[in-house]
């Protein structure tokens, strides 16, 4: 369908472009070497520049700092390293007045150790938050597998205090809460309310399988005051109390599972009434799979293989995100393919199954990374962005784990990239050096120069707002002859674009069979704006790793492969 302005702005999530930024490493205001919310109010009429339309903020919570953040001693709070509440209502309300919205981190599926919840949970069996955690006398005989294998051998750790078992699917200090507890599940609405009461758009729920798995090893309710536990039930139960204190909010789920299990998050019995965007990491590993092979077939397969979703869900398409490079949906073999062709060194990987580079080294060439990009912004769905990616940079190999991806921002042709006064011992984390370092790669050289990748993103930003058909219509892939093609249509109502991209390193020449009922089919490229009648056979040159978006009219034209 192709939407009404009002359907568009109902449902805002639907066509957003999405900005993905940690404030410990984007912009520090006062010289302590830590970014901050003030920092990053001074940087928001950049990303407005840039065509931001929703900012996702990473964990800005009180931490025992273990897992950049994600460890958490108070929900309820700001880091004080980072700023106050009134600074990042101040981040809202200048971020909605550059027409952007803002929206958080929710990660309570575990808290930090140090945890006051904690700390009194494990004091004593008796204690009364005792079981607002997980504890067992022993083991389960089947255990799930550590999310983070070679870090932790069990999710089961053992407490000497109460000669108790605690679960913890991430690390041993982040011990899960126990989500079918009925004053946990108090807790999850007090802080979703305190967060949607200070004027954020919505929350980006953190591994969603886990927090609202079904599995009674994983909680209980042990007061007898609430049935049986059913995760996506509890999940639309907060997607109807989000929808109550704000009209508008949504829900982005991290829900890495096959596409058709991804369904019953959405919704169910065909309404939506769970998150309404997910991300798409099928389609995201196979992407890569089909850029080390140079063959688009992998990520045809996965595009057409996509479920059809109801009409208030969305896919978030993505290339990188904050974490490591996620593989582990692809076979043995393929896994090792895209392994020799991106990540060759044992020690650019991480948990057997992710890569910790960011994609212009992976890739190596810009002309690739132009077309990754111009891809993820062609394909029905929310594009999201992880900071620093509009400049091309780099990762810190020298930084342990996820955190190679996670340095500071890079503003500046300077050492420190003009993140920072402060000295750089005292930066929170040390700057990407070398060629994708900021001296090379930066925002201010590349907002003076007219062919930089940061103005090609601004381009691809600018020419997805204005067709808010394309994240509303249908996919259609065409399977054309060339390998190294995808080629793939986008329908609404009254609207058509082909698009063409190819993952290749060599010139490819593409056929096509266009018709329309009555004359001619006319072509207006969406680039470089000219445009082309054609009656029966079009023939289409791509430059390795070229691209074409044509708009199609009459849009009920037919297009299918010679």
């Amino acid at each position: 369908m192709s939407p009404r302005p009002i359907e568009s702005a109902d449902r805002w999530w639907r066509n957003t472009v999405l900005y993905c930024l940690d404030v410990q490493v984007f912009q520090d205001s006062d010289g302590d070497g830590i970014g901050d919310l003030q920092g990053l109010v001074s940087r928001i009429h950049y990303l407005s520049d840039l065509g931001v339309t929703c900012l996702w903020l990473m964990p800005f919570f009180p931490t025992a700092d273990r897992d950049d953040g994600y460890d958490i001693t108070d929900f309820f709070a700001v880091d004080p390293r980072l700023g106050t509440l009134g600074d990042l209502v101040e981040v809202i309300r200048v971020a909605r007045a550059q027409g952007m919205r803002v929206i958080i981190d929710f990660v309570m599926n575990h808290t930090s150790d140090q945890h006051p919840w904690f700390r009194s949970s494990r004091a004593s069996r008796t204690s009364p938050h005792r079981d607002w955690y997980v504890w067992r006398d022993n083991p389960p005989a089947k255990q799930d597998p550590p999310v983070f294998p070679g870090e932790e051998d069990s999710t089961w750790t053992e407490d000497p205090r109460t000669g108790q078992w605690y679960l913890h699917h991430f690390r041993a200090h982040q011990p899960d809460l126990n989500i079918a507890h009925p004053p946990v599940q108090e807790q999850i609405e007090r802080n979703l309310g305190l967060w949607l009461e200070l004027g954020v758009s919505g929350f980006r729920v953190d591994a969603v399988p886990f927090l609202f798995s079904n599995d009674p090893a994983h909680g209980t309710d042990t007061t007898g005051t609430a049935p049986e536990y059913q995760g996506p039930d509890h999940l639309r139960a907060i997607q109807r109390f989000v929808s109550r204190r704000n009209g508008e909010a949504m829900l982005l789920g991290e829900v890495n599972l096959p596409h058709e299990e991804q369904l019953r998050w959405f919704e169910a019995e065909g309404e939506a009434s769970g998150l309404h965007l997910q991300f798409d990491f099928v389609s995201m590993q196979q992407l890569f799979l089909s850029l080390a092979r140079k063959d688009a077939r992998p990520l045809a397969k996965a595009l057409r293989d996509r479920p059809e979703l109801p009409e208030a869900s969305q896919w978030a398409n993505f290339v990188r995100n904050h974490d490591e490079l996620t593989l582990d949906k692809l076979a043995p073999d393929e896994l090792e393919e895209v392994f020799e062709a991106f990540a060759s060194d044992e020690g650019m990987r991480l948990y057997g199954r992710g890569i910790r580079r960011r994609l212009p080294t992976m890739l190596g060439d810009e002309r690739a990374v132009r077309l990754v990009y111009t891809l993820m912004f062609s394909l029905p769905g929310c594009p999201v962005l992880f900071y620093g990616e509009e400049v091309g940079m780099g990762e810190q190999l020298e930084i342990e784990g996820r955190y190679a991806v996670r340095t500071p921002m890079q503003w500046e042709p300077d050492a420190k990239g003009g993140f920072s006064t402060a000295p750089p011992r005292a930066l929170t984390r040390p700057v990407v050096e070398g060629e994708y370092g900021p001296e090379r790669r930066n925002v201010a050289d590349q907002r003076r120069d007219p062919g930089s990748l940061w103005r090609h993103i601004q381009q691809l930003t600018t020419m997805y707002r204005d067709a808010p058909d394309l994240a509303w219509s249908s996919l259609e892939v065409i399977g054309v002859r060339q390998q190294a093609v995808l080629a793939h249509v986008c329908r609404g109502d009254d609207w058509t674009m082909l698009a063409l991209h190819n993952l290749g390193d060599r010139h490819e020449t593409v056929k096509l069979e266009i018709a329309a009922e009555e004359g001619a089919v006319t072509l207006h490229d969406r680039f470089d704006l000219s445009t082309m009648t054609i009656e029966g056979t079009l023939e289409l040159e791509l430059e390795p790793y070229g691209w074409r978006w044509l708009q199609v009219a009459p849009a009920a034209a037919t297009i299918r492969r010679v």
